[in-house]
């Protein structure tokens, strides 16, 4: 999954405007500017658009746990350089405040089965015996699942 992907679907799933984007990399004490935002959420042949680079998903995804858990005293963490799906998993699941056991229904939101012993390998250090890559699959499922369970009003019509 790229980036912009990323952004394109939290916003979707947390119906965030573009107003609501620069609030959340301004919780990261990062500055960008609205028209920024819309370039990154631009498709890719569309005029304009604008690949994100890891840093700058880093200091949204750092920007949104703070928006939704609050600030930690201190310096705030260094943006990654360079992200994988295991630590955008891993931030996901800190700024959801996501047990294993929600993030489990989460993934069965989209239809999406994983065992706690294969979601625990995905949040191991790389260095564990145990580790084990985050395919762009299960990222891709997760958000979805994440879209199912927080958007408001896709709920079918009866």
């Amino acid at each position: 999954m790229n980036n912009n992907d990323i952004l394109r679907r939290l916003r979707y799933a947390f119906d965030f405007k573009d107003a609501a984007m620069v609030e959340i990399f301004a919780a990261a004490d990062h500055t960008v500017t609205q028209e920024q935002v819309v370039n990154w959420l631009r498709k890719e042949d569309d005029a304009g658009y604008c690949a994100a680079t890891d840093t700058e998903l880093a200091i949204f995804l750092n920007g949104f746990i703070n928006t939704r858990r609050g600030k930690r005293e201190g310096a705030q963490p260094t943006p990654e350089k360079r992200l994988t799906n295991n630590m955008i998993f891993m931030k996901l699941k800190i700024a959801l405040n996501m047990t294993s056991d929600d993030i489990l229904e989460t993934l069965k939101a989209s239809e999406f089965c994983l065992s706690k012993h294969e979601l625990s390998a995905f949040f191991r250090k790389p260095d564990n015996k145990h580790y084990r890559e985050c395919k762009d699959q299960i990222l891709r499922n997760f958000l979805m699942g994440v879209q199912h369970t927080f958007r408001t009003g896709d709920t079918p019509s009866a």
